[in-house]
């Protein structure tokens, strides 16, 4: 599979917009802007280019960190594959980029950030124990069985 993969380096210029879809998976999106700058020798200074803007989805665990720890404004460097999204309104065909991020962090060439590992979640185990004392409650009320009239000797596997 041969995936267009790129990284950005941008503002975020929106605020992240977070929300469960179908079957409680998450999913954050927001803009990405993105100005290139260049030194102008006549005007003896940098100059902004036009400005990039795409879209970023990122999806599950990375969703609920990115709404957690990045706000409109914040420096990033956005990693994943690039995507086209098309549909069709009043029988014209649209369509546009979609950087569905795999990776997305703050440009620390722009301020410092602190990381902060999120707690794993795990299932709590099922608590069986209560099941397992009743059984063996349950256990030690029946009454032994006598063995009949025969033997221990019935008891031993054929000889013959």
């Amino acid at each position: 599979m041969t995936d267009t993969v790129l990284h950005m380096v941008g503002h975020v210029g929106t605020d992240i917009d977070h929300r469960k879809v179908s079957s409680g998976i998450d999913l954050a999106t927001f803009r990405l802007a993105n100005t290139p700058r260049r030194w102008d020798r006549n005007q003896r200074q940098y100059v902004d280019g036009i400005t990039n803007w795409i879209s970023v989805q990122c999806w599950r665990a990375l969703a609920v960190h990115v709404h957690d720890s990045v706000r409109r404004g914040d420096p990033v460097v956005v990693i994943g594959k690039l995507k086209t999204e098309e549909w069709t309104k009043d029988g014209i065909r649209n369509s546009r980029f979609i950087l569905e991020a795999t990776a997305v962090g703050h440009d620390l060439n722009r301020g410092v950030s602190r990381f902060r590992k999120s707690p794993r979640q795990v299932e709590a185990p099922v608590d069986d124990s209560q099941a397992a004392v009743k059984a063996l409650q349950d256990i030690e009320r029946v009454e032994p069985v006598p063995y009949d009239d025969v033997g221990d000797e019935a008891l031993l596997p054929d000889a013959s």
